[in-house]
């Protein structure tokens, strides 16, 4: 198999960067990473060479480039045989659903509550759109673990890439302080107390970088 190269963003910024990352390093998969501070004159001059669609992240392998983090996910699954979705068809329909529900909504969230690993104790006011997207994630791993997480942590039990999708809102919520019910703050704890996702804090943390506009709260 060709030798990867993940290409990454700030992790203590880039959502999109942990869900690839966090998928690939759960699943123990080797590869090789490449961070690019994300807006800098050395991103503007670099991106466009690195990333078909100038966003990150992206996966090198050989001559081949996958590009979105969904795509990525789904190629390694397909490459190396490893369970991205749950082996039931209902559950997979579900956690097809939730995955393409968290890949284009949650306007409010995102924007009221970016993703920043290093900050927490921060506190935001978040308003009633955000609120319903913070209601409805939790209805979401509610359901999901309800219904199928008997057989461990994760939202179908077993790891999935739903889980790499959810893990930067979980992130999210403890930087900021969100209540949550029960369900939903031990759904959290299993993905904040992860190995994989205590590997990309200590990270974060070390970054001096500062992007200005996701820097919320107080």
């Amino acid at each position: 198999m060709s030798h990867r190269i993940l290409l990454l963003g700030n992790k203590n910024y880039s959502s999109w960067s942990l869900r690839a990352w966090f998928f690939l390093r759960v699943h123990q998969v080797p590869f090789d990473e490449e961070c690019v501070a994300l807006f800098t004159d050395d991103w503007r001059r670099r991106i466009s060479d690195l990333s078909p669609s100038g966003r990150v992240p992206v996966l090198r392998e050989g001559d081949v480039q996958v590009w979105d983090s969904l795509a990525i996910c789904e190629h390694v699954s397909e490459r190396d045989g490893l369970p991205g979705w749950p082996s039931d068809w209902r559950a997979r329909a579900v956690a097809r659903s939730i995955v393409a529900e968290m890949h284009s909504g949650f306007a409010a969230l995102r924007q009221q509550l970016p993703m920043n690993c290093r900050a927490e104790g921060r506190r935001v006011v978040p308003d009633e759109a955000a609120l319903r997207d913070i209601r409805r994630i939790q209805t979401i791993w509610r359901e999901c673990r309800e219904r199928w997480g008997a057989t461990g942590p994760w939202l179908f039990g077993d790891f999935t890439i739903a889980d790499a999708f959810y893990a930067p809102v979980a992130s999210r919520f403890r930087t900021y302080g969100i209540a949550l019910e029960p369900a939903s703050a031990a759904y959290c704890d299993a993905v904040l107390g992860s190995e994989a996702y205590g590997e990309w804090a200590a990270a974060a943390r070390e970054e001096k970088e500062i992007i200005a506009e996701d820097e919320a709260g107080v």
